[in-house]
């Protein structure tokens, strides 16, 4: 009899034997690998956590108890366990279930995460307020070792240590983040995980002693406080300590008795934080992804029985075309460094690792310390360029302007998957790098419409002394327009793809091929529409775009980006100072944060498919 049908929420757990769990972990598990292989998602991650999660469920009474998952991609079974599994198998999907935690879907989920090292400051704030209001349940932040090379959970845990909050740190230590763990942290991890044996030995010299008559149970304590002295200078304990935490660990994570019964231990020790340290195997129960469990981070759908992806792309990603420049650029100047956050595959670094490994850094989950990291380099003599999601590229915001644009130092940030991202979803969308970096004083901002035209930028930056950003999508950019006639590419000047005489398109990024065709669209009804190329963003052309408000015709702008402080607005603000009309109409991503599905979906819901450019044209110029 199958189990996991019967579990309704964490309370079904609890009535569990310890061989029924043995059971449902399995069946979780087998869950997992299913439904990603169809929709995609995280899939090593989550099954490394599986064990743990159940072990919570057992311990502890959400959502009265409170649980702070970190990052956000290892709650599949958490959803599982709390009353989703319906909705699992649309896990992603347009109106389906987040990949992430999400509060509009369960009282279980505490926040809507879906960035790194957050939870140790969630849960204290949350344990905070709890002693405030006078409540007595526990409060628990499940971080992975990949996130504690991110500084924030060192400024939480050095608050947290500092005074009497109950705080419970699980910290779930698979010995990898996205791409393999780097630095001293990943050594030290190793180190305590090694140390898993000493346990062992400590349980069973107990054990041995308290049996001893009259003398054991006193003799066993004196023991332990000795062997507890040792294991703080031996076993690596000693930084979680010295910020003021109860070390408990390294445990099994596979073993869910023992997790459940140091969870016990961890909810009656007073008045302190506690961190339980719980040792888990990536990918754990599916082969292929204990193999290779940077492939199965985040994973589209696949065969199970080869892992082969369903319906693979001939096309490279955008991120694979920016590491394949930058490999060029390096080999034809020795200035040129890369710089990733844990993402090495991710954003297209692994070839550039693999040629220049003395010019590529891997500072693990840590986008603020990467962006002053390259302030310093660039002030040294380099030139670094840092790969990263645009989304992660919002959390080192004053490190770009007070580090680099204040310094006025010649630091590129390559920003991946700006715009949509699709089923990752809100947390991950990038729409709000230009509206960002718009503001950034000495900036350099390009946002290229295809391959050609990045290669373009990435040579024009390079050749430039400024800051810059350069935003690209997630999905593949292969040349559209690679003979349009007209200007060569260069920054501060802008392309015209197309002639007309009724209106003007202004049009960036990817939606510079969704405004083409959507003139194409236009001209057949009669209306004959311009597009340009607005490729160069700050600064921006502003010779071309005061001579086609002079013109008097109709401006339209496109952007995959939020409208509020994006460019439709400031080239409003930059016609309006020149006393020219504003553009007639602005296309883009309105003042809200758009949900995951497929891209077709997300972009038909903002509005910034062909048609739907074309149909808001026609009615603007018929109105």
């Amino acid at each position: 009899m199958r189990i996991l049908p019967t579990i309704s929420g964490p309370e079904d757990v609890k009535k569990l034997s310890l061989k029924e769990c043995e059971q449902l972990s399995s069946e979780v598990r087998q869950c997992i690998i299913d439904t990603v292989s169809q929709q995609g998602g995280h899939l090593a991650s989550n099954l490394g956590i599986v064990d743990l999660t159940i072990a919570l469920h057992r311990s502890f009474d959400s959502p009265k108890d409170q649980i702070v998952f970190d990052v956000g991609h290892q709650v599949y079974a958490h959803k599982l366990l709390t009353g989703r599994q319906e909705i699992f198998k649309t896990l992603r999907s347009y109106h389906g279930m987040s990949g992430f935690p999400s509060r509009a879907e369960s009282e279980h989920d505490l926040f809507d995460t879906g960035h790194s090292s957050t939870s140790i400051s969630m849960a204290l704030g949350l344990a905070r307020a709890r002693d405030l209001k006078g409540e007595n349940h526990h409060v628990v932040a499940v971080v992975g070792d990949g996130a504690l090379t991110g500084g924030e959970c060192y400024e939480a845990m050095n608050d947290a240590g500092q005074g009497p909050t109950r705080l419970i740190v699980i910290l779930n230590d698979n010995e990898m983040s996205i791409s393999k763990n780097v630095g001293a942290l990943s050594e030290y991890f190793k180190k305590i995980r090694a140390s898993a044996s000493w346990y062992g030995g400590k349980k069973r010299l107990k054990a041995r002693i308290t049996r001893i008559p009259l003398i054991g149970k006193p003799l066993a304590r004196i023991s332990e406080n000795i062997m507890n002295m040792v294991k703080s200078v031996t076993t690596g304990g000693e930084l979680f300590e010295a910020l003021g935490f109860r070390y408990l660990g390294p445990f099994d994570g596979k073993n869910i008795e023992e997790m459940s019964r140091v969870f016990e231990e961890a909810k009656a020790i007073p008045d302190m934080p506690v961190l339980i340290h719980i040792v888990t195997k990536k990918g754990y129960g599916y082969d292929l992804a204990e193999r290779q469990p940077e492939r199965f981070h985040g994973t589209a759908p696949f065969r199970v029985e080869t892992g082969l992806k369903r319906g693979l792309s001939s096309s490279k990603s955008a991120a694979v075309c920016a590491g394949e420049i930058l490999v060029r650029l390096a080999t034809e100047d020795n200035r040129v460094l890369a710089v990733t956050a844990a993402m090495r595959s991710g954003t297209g670094l692994s070839e550039f690792a693999q040629y220049f490994p003395q010019r590529f850094f891997d500072v693990g989950i840590a986008e603020q310390h990467a962006v002053t990291l390259c302030a310093g380099l660039a002030r040294g003599g380099f030139r670094p360029f840092f790969a990263v999601y645009a989304t992660f590229f919002q959390r080192a915001y004053d490190q770009m302007i007070h580090d680099v644009c204040l310094q006025n130092l010649p630091v590129c940030i390559l920003a991946d998957h700006a715009g949509l991202v699709g089923d990752d979803g809100k947390t991950h969308h990038g729409v709000f790098v230009i509206p960002m970096c718009l503001s950034m004083p000495n900036l350099l901002l390009l946002a290229p419409r295809d391959s050609k035209e990045m290669e373009l930028a990435m040579r024009a930056v390079l050749r430039a002394d400024s800051p810059s950003v350069i935003a690209y999508p997630k999905e593949q950019i292969e040349p559209y327009a690679a003979d349009i006639e007209g200007r060569s590419f260069e920054i501060g000047r802008w392309q015209i793809l197309a002639e007309g005489s009724d209106t003007v398109i202004l049009a960036v990024g990817r939606m510079t091929m969704h405004a083409v065709k959507a003139a194409e669209i236009l001209d057949k009804k009669g209306i004959h529409a311009a597009v340009v190329d607005c490729c160069s963003l700050k600064p921006m052309d502003t010779d071309l775009l005061f001579d086609l408000g002079a013109r008097g015709l109709p401006l339209v702008t496109v952007e995959e980006g939020q409208l509020e402080g994006g460019m439709g607005s400031e080239i409003a603000r930059l016609l309006d100072e020149k006393g020219l009309p504003a553009p007639k109409l602005m296309i883009g991503i309105g003042d809200h944060f758009v949900t995951h599905g497929a891209m077709s979906c997300l972009l038909e819901e903002c509005g910034l498919m062909p048609q739907q450019i074309a149909d808001r044209v026609t009615d603007l110029l018929h109105g």
